[in-house]
């Protein structure tokens, strides 16, 4: 059987997805930029004999690389949101460009700077970036461009980068307690519903899409508003928390110990004022203090900017987040919980009001690895690999109970490309993650299948060949895995722990050259030392 690498791409395959960019970068003002997969200034390649997985993984790549353009008020190029979104928009764009970095960290440092060098002289960062022009009109905050931009600066060596965001974030969390914060709590208040990003929400009935005249200074009038919001808050203080980290590499503790009091303080407020432990959620509060009680993706975004210690995550967690009369469906998390009275159905198009959103599934490893529940995450990835895998073009978003992509769309979508993308790598890959390297071992993989990942040192590569992992690092073989499980390592390969990866106990089985064996019992979650 061929092999396929996604270096070698074909338009047979990647067809479909293109065709949602292909019509509007034919404008005057859209510039093609040409960036073709053997261009691309990689860090990892993947090869497989499996044609379905290649064939999507190739055409997930080579939609990305589609999508990569020049802005008419930004002239470097961008990864754009593709399918009917012909822009950049501040709430996904820089954390789409960290999870590209594997492949184009250039243009994952353009997905950031877009918004820095646009930045308003009052602090304010734009909304969006678009084919026709720069919004200023709603906050659109989700992931804290300040946490992406640190994190990339880490991974790259970048130190302009990481002060460049420094500056701008600290000019903006200015802006957004100036005019954020008119009600005197300390915690950041909605103006309108594209202030979180949730078109057509029920958790935003009967409130304007956009701030009054257009301008996120001014909130629109409606019943209940300003509204006290535990996602935006929480984008906040996941703001800080990076400002801490940047201020105290950058040699300036006493900058640093201001930043992490400041998002502390605000952390303690999105508990005490938005979270109701009862229900096991956050909420908005309204002008009367009263709950806005719609179980929403919010509560994913305060896990995934890790407001809340280990206690109250579990219990949100059991009520809500794994709970599958609520967020935990077949196809994983709903933007509104089944169980939800304000579910929306039938399902319409780009709709927070009930369907799996590609963005929520890029976003759940920030909180789900960190809050320890790797086993139940790859459960979620492989539900999302399966149904891309099934479709291929791509699109938004999809019915949480039968994982079918909601029509008309014209597919080509960055976000549900880099899903796929990032979520086969999780899986079956190996990732550097700082001093150490993860090697995802989840074998029976039948079809002969490698994933390459260079590092700071050389190039490690997991294969896969008969239901049988391969390890290699610098050129060295390190063993073999059979099973189902996480090996941690040091930079040199010696293994440091195992971590269960699957819904049950299994045994993980390695062998090093010369044929020792060891064998590790992993339960769901659990790390074993070695």
């Amino acid at each position: 059987m061929r092999r396929r690498n996604f270096l070698k791409q074909s338009a047979a395959v990647a067809g479909v997805g293109l065709l949602g960019v292909r019509g509007w970068m034919r404008g005057e003002t859209a510039k093609r930029v040409e960036a073709s997969a053997h261009e691309m200034e990689s860090r990892s390649s993947f090869q497989s004999d499996d044609k379905a997985l290649a064939a999507t993984w190739n055409a997930a790549v080579a939609t990305l690389a589609g999508n990569v353009v020049t802005l008419p008020d930004y002239r470097k190029p961008v990864l754009v949101e593709g399918s009917v979104y012909h822009g950049v928009w501040l709430e996904c764009a820089p954390q789409e460009g960290l999870a590209y970095s594997r492949f184009r960290p250039k243009i994952a440092r353009n997905n950031h700077t877009v918004f820095f060098d646009l930045q308003r002289a009052d602090g304010y960062l734009p909304c969006a970036v678009k084919m026709d022009g720069v919004e200023h009109s709603q906050l659109q905050l989700v992931v804290p461009i300040a946490a992406t931009a640190y994190e990339l600066a880490q991974q790259t060596g970048d130190d302009a980068l990481m002060e460049q965001a420094y500056a701008a974030w600290g000019r903006y969390d200015a802006f957004l307690m100036k005019y954020r914060n008119t009600r005197g709590t300390g915690l950041v208040e909605a103006f309108c519903t594209y202030d979180t990003g949730q078109d057509n929400s029920p958790r935003w009935k009967g409130i304007p899409r956009q701030g009054k005249d257009k301008d996120a200074r001014w909130c629109a009038k409606a019943p209940g508003m300003p509204r006290l919001c535990p996602d935006l808050s929480a984008s906040v203080y996941g703001g800080r928390m990076a400002m801490a980290a940047m201020a105290r590499q950058m040699g300036k503790s006493a900058e640093s110990d201001r930043w992490q009091e400041a998002a502390h303080h605000i952390g303690r407020l999105i508990v005490d004022r938005l979270y109701d432990a009862k229900d096991g959620a956050f909420y908005d509060v309204d002008t009367n203090d009263k709950f806005v009680r719609v179980l929403s993706v919010a509560n994913m975004r305060v896990m995934g900017e890790h407001v809340v210690g280990q206690e109250i995550f579990e219990n949100v967690y059991a009520k809500q987040l794994h709970n599958p009369k609520a967020f935990w469906a077949p196809y994983p998390m709903p933007s509104i919980a089944l169980d939800d009275p304000e579910f929306v159905r039938p399902i319409p198009r780009n709709s927070w009001g009930g369907a799996s959103q590609a963005l929520t599934a890029l976003r759940a490893p920030r909180w789900m690895e960190h809050y320890g529940k790797p086993a139940e995450l790859a459960w979620m990835m492989g539900r999302w690999i399966e149904a891309i895998t099934r479709h291929v073009e791509f699109r938004q978003q999809m019915d949480p109970l039968t994982g079918d992509f909601t029509l008309p769309d014209p597919g080509g979508y960055s976000p549900a490309a880099l899903v796929f993308v990032d979520y086969l790598w999780r899986l079956h890959g190996v990732r550097e993650t700082g001093e150490t390297l993860e090697w995802n071992v989840r074998a029976p993989l039948e079809e002969r299948t490698e994933f390459q990942q260079k590092t700071g040192r050389g190039t490690a590569v997991l294969t896969y060949r008969k239901g049988v992992a391969e390890l290699t690092l610098h050129g060295k073989k390190l063993g073999t895995v059979r099973g189902v499980g996480r090996l941690i390592t040091d930079r040199d390969g010696k293994v440091l722990a195992a971590v269960g990866t699957a819904e049950q106990v299994v045994e993980l089985t390695v062998t090093i050259p010369g044929g020792t064996s060891r064998k590790f019992r992993l339960t769901p979650n659990a790390r074993v030392g070695v």
